[in-house]
């Protein structure tokens, strides 16, 4: 298949269970091909959101069908709290509804809400379909629509139901990027600022020097994207179900998570990259306080998510935040914790991150009660 020049193609080599990430301009317009080229099933589910449904349902429903693909759609509400018991049944229902087979697919044409909904779907019904990620916004581009990971949140914290269920294709339509608002396109660039923390110094300068191309798209968007989604993949190959170096993804994470449940996933006040984004200063901050990094990395961290635009402490969250104690329950609920003893990823220096365990509650108790004020 002859492709444009500016596409770029990350491989995820998982033996068996092996696929393309493919970056680049018009790929919701080629899906079908992509879809037969790929896969022997003929018929799709295709789960998204009514904000995105309203762009992009009808040329993707539209590509699949010309190439022979038939098709049905669910439209769900936007937003975190779509990821929930109620509508992962009703997602599963429509999939068995529309009689779809193994070797048929789920398709996830959304965000990184979409994705995780779908994916887990697809990985219960008929104990594992086929699924394919359609991902319309940067965060889901250069995260969650990589590595397997899906889930849905309960009242206890996010993502905590869930399972390891790759996809079988991703189609990371970077044309897609230019109808997000600032604020989606900022939040998801704090994941991407987040591969250059964990372990690429060299990406994080680059970023600081190239951003504002990044945010106006073209070349340096592409690179960005690429570089973030090669960086997953070699992480996730080494490390598929999270029991070592896969945990270092989860950077400015666990103080993320407790912050959403703070605002109890209202996506007015805080939406999942802004909390990576405070998350990761945390990190950066809470490392220096503990003698392990310099007070200047937190610094720099800092100004770069600030000048871009996003916020970087906990008192840029809108509206009144639970007690302290109630945020070191959301942390001690993360999926992070083993034994009861709390994990988090900390560094030494900006892209020398290490997962650190068993650090003093007392200390993180301490620590987010100064960030407070």
């Amino acid at each position: 298949m002859l492709r444009p020049a500016e596409e770029r193609i990350v491989h995820v080599p998982l033996g068996e269970r092996a696929y393309d990430i493919l970056i680049g301009p018009g790929l919701i317009g080629r899906a079908g091909g992509e879809f037969t080229a790929r896969l022997k099933g003929r018929r799709a589910a295709i789960i998204t959101d009514e904000n995105v449904a309203s762009h992009y349902l009808a040329p993707l429903m539209g590509s699949l069908q010309t190439d022979g693909i038939e098709a049905v759609s669910l439209t769900l509400p936007a937003g975190e709290k779509t990821k929930s018991f109620d509508n992962l049944a009703a997602v599963a229902d429509m999939v068995l509804s529309a009689k779809i087979e193994r070797n048929d697919a789920v398709i996830a044409l959304g965000g990184g809400v979409i994705g995780d909904l779908a994916g887990f779907a697809a990985g219960i019904v008929r104990r594992g379909v086929r699924f394919v990620q359609i991902p319309t916004s940067l965060l889901a581009q250069v995260d969650s629509s990589v590595g397997g990971k899906t889930g849905i949140n309960t009242r206890h914290g996010k993502n905590l139901l869930g399972a390891f269920h790759q996809p079988d294709l991703v189609l990371a339509d970077t044309a897609v990027l230019d109808s997000l608002s600032p604020r989606e396109f900022r939040a998801g660039y704090a994941e991407v600022v987040k591969y250059g923390l964990i372990d690429k110094p060299y990406f994080f300068h680059w970023l600081e020097k190239h951003w504002k191309q990044v945010f106006e798209g073209g070349p340096e968007r592409n690179e960005a994207i690429a570089i973030s989604c090669q960086a997953k993949a070699d992480v996730v190959v080494e490390d598929e179900r999270e029991t070592g170096r896969r945990a270092l993804l989860n950077l400015g994470h666990t103080f993320g998570h407790a912050l959403e449940a703070a605002t109890a996933y209202d996506s007015s006040r805080l939406v999942h990259g802004e909390g990576v984004a405070i998350g990761m200063v945390l990190a950066h901050q809470f490392s220096a306080r503990l003698n392990l990094a310099s007070p200047d990395d937190a610094q720099r961290v800092a100004a770069h998510l600030s000048e871009v635009g996003l916020p970087t402490r906990i008192t840029d969250i809108e509206g009144e935040l639970p007690p302290t104690d109630v945020l070191l329950d959301a942390i001690a609920q993360d999926k992070k914790v083993k034994g009861g003893k709390l994990t988090f990823i900390l560094t030494r220096g900006v892209g020398h991150s290490f997962v650190a365990d068993d650090v003093p509650p007392s200390e993180v108790a301490s620590f987010l009660e100064d960030m407070r004020s």
